[in-house]
């Protein structure tokens, strides 16, 4: 009995003991969860250990940590896994530090990591490594750094980034091509201004989407003057992308690559005067279209169809694929082709159709700016307007030339007394609806004499007659000096209701 006693006194102290040992633990777990280092400042989910010198990342940060700021300190290296205890981690900004380089995990547990900040350090590469996991990354900022090369592929796993600061380093090329495809659909903003580009794949840069190319920034660069460069950039103004309308005056070139030779050739179109302005090379296919009529626009890319496929975005960032889409008012064709049914005044823009194809491990993509225009009615109104116009000219004019009440040479036969030269061709023949009535011997006109004519005007040119009208009032602008004319000229106006003065 004696022993059976021991045995349950000795049982129940051990379960007492793991008790103790598992409220211990979770207290441990609790403290360390809200605890905040000395060195930081923490609210919430916020923690700041800005500006404390530190050399290594504090430890035991809260797990509740949704933004951690490092910024302005000494940290030089990043050690493994170490956001693994900070599951909820969205905003790390470790800028003004010492990092050169990134180990492999780094950066491994940040999955729900939306903001980096590693501006103003110390980084020369940035390898593909650095960022793969981070596939939640939506604003990355790497400016003011060293950095010299940048991996092709050192992007290509953010699937979700929106904007990428690289400006203020020393990159001299940068792989444009990775930014093609539909491995970055978000991408608004790569920022590579104030580097030491000296040229620019002009042909990658083409190729780009617009909503890529409206957010690539190129200004203060030494980029060598060329014409392609110019036109580039003038197609770019003209289509009014931020990344040229906003730093006009930034976007440099260097004239036979000297560095004195600054041309800043978007200031001023002069700058370049060899340059012819052409940029056809650099448009994109436009279509205009009526409103309420249907389009169909093809997806030329030289991609087999059968091994394709086809997406398309929309100029409100819609993705259009193929098979099924729900805007009813979007479908993609099994070739395709894009089809908008009822085109609305809202559907105009740049349309982007990207053609991936997993056999040939390739992708194409291919711009169309369409323009939705109200149908027009005024071409057939301008042209019976034209016709009705015509018509009434032509009645006038021969009214004007042959319906009038007498001959001339019966008039001047009636002529009682000669009057003086202006009278004749100033008051008896335009001012009187009937001359009057004289027995004088006829006269000559006075080849001396010039008159001034309001509209209608009747010119002597090439041996032809010619009429104008007008409606300005007499002044001595408008009037207009007639040389003189024979008697057979000067008697289809007798009975003209306009005035005239003499000179």
């Amino acid at each position: 009995m004696s022993t059976n006693r021991d045995e349950q006194l000795v049982w129940k102290c051990l379960r007492n003991l793991l008790i103790l040992l598992e409220l211990f633990a979770l207290q441990n777990t609790s403290a360390s969860a809200h605890s905040c280092p000395n060195v930081c400042i923490c609210a919430s989910d916020l923690i700041s250990c800005v500006n404390q010198s530190l050399q290594h990342v504090p430890q035991a940060l809260p797990s509740t940590a949704v933004t951690l700021d490092l910024s302005h300190n000494n940290l030089s290296h990043l050690h493994n896994n170490w956001l693994a205890a900070l599951p909820r981690l969205q905003d790390l900004r470790i800028s003004h530090n010492q990092i050169k380089t990134l180990s492999g995990k780094a950066l491994h547990n940040a999955t729900q990591l939306k903001r980096l900040d590693l501006s103003s350090n110390r980084l020369e590469i940035i390898k593909e490594h650095f960022f793969e996991h981070l596939l939640s990354l939506e604003e990355l900022l790497l400016y003011n750094n060293v950095i010299m090369q940048v991996d092709r592929q050192a992007f290509i796993h953010l699937s979700s980034i929106r904007k990428i600061y690289l400006s203020c380093n020393l990159l001299t090329n940068f792989s444009f091509r990775s930014m093609q495809n539909l491995s970055h659909p978000y991408l608004r903003t790569l920022d590579l201004s104030s580097n030491n580009f000296s040229i620019i794949p002009i042909e990658e840069v083409m190729a780009l989407p617009a909503y890529v190319k409206n957010g690539l920034y190129l200004h203060n660069n030494p980029l060598t003057c060329d014409c392609r460069l110019y036109n580039l950039f003038l197609h770019w103004t003209d289509r009014g992308f931020s990344s040229a309308k906003d730093f006009q005056k930034d976007h440099i070139c260097l004239a036979l690559r000297k560095p004195r030779a600054i041309v800043r050739f978007l200031n001023s179109y002069n700058n370049v005067e060899n340059c012819p302005l052409n940029y056809a090379d650099f448009s994109e296919l436009h279509i205009k279209v009526f409103v309420g009529k249907s389009l169909l626009i093809p997806c030329n890319t030289s991609l087999q169809e059968e091994s394709t496929n086809y997406l398309w975005i929309s100029p409100r960032y819609e993705f259009i694929k193929y098979p099924g889409n729900n805007n009813q008012s979007l479908k993609v064709h099994n070739n395709g082709s894009l089809e908008i049914k009822e085109v609305q005044p809202w559907d105009s823009g740049i349309y982007l159709c990207i053609a991936i194809n997993n056999h040939l491990n390739h992708n194409m993509t291919y711009e169309v700016n369409v323009t939705v225009h109200y149908p027009k009615y005024e071409g057939w109104k301008t042209g019976f307007t034209t016709l009705l116009g015509c018509v009434v000219s032509l009645i006038l004019v021969l009214v004007y030339l042959y319906l009038t009440p007498c001959h001339c040479f019966n008039c001047r036969k009636k002529l009682a007394t000669p009057s003086p030269s202006y009278e004749c061709s100033a008051k008896s023949s335009i001012l009187s609806t009937t001359p009057p009535a004289t027995d004088a011997p006829s006269r000559k006109i006075n080849s001396n004499k010039h008159v001034v004519f309001l509209e209608p005007i009747k010119e002597v040119q090439n041996g032809k007659i010619k009429l104008t009208v007008r409606d300005e009032p007499l002044n001595a602008k408008n009037a207009k000096v007639l040389q003189p004319k024979s008697d057979s000229e000067s008697t289809s106006s007798v009975f003209s209701d306009i005035p005239i003065m003499s000179l």
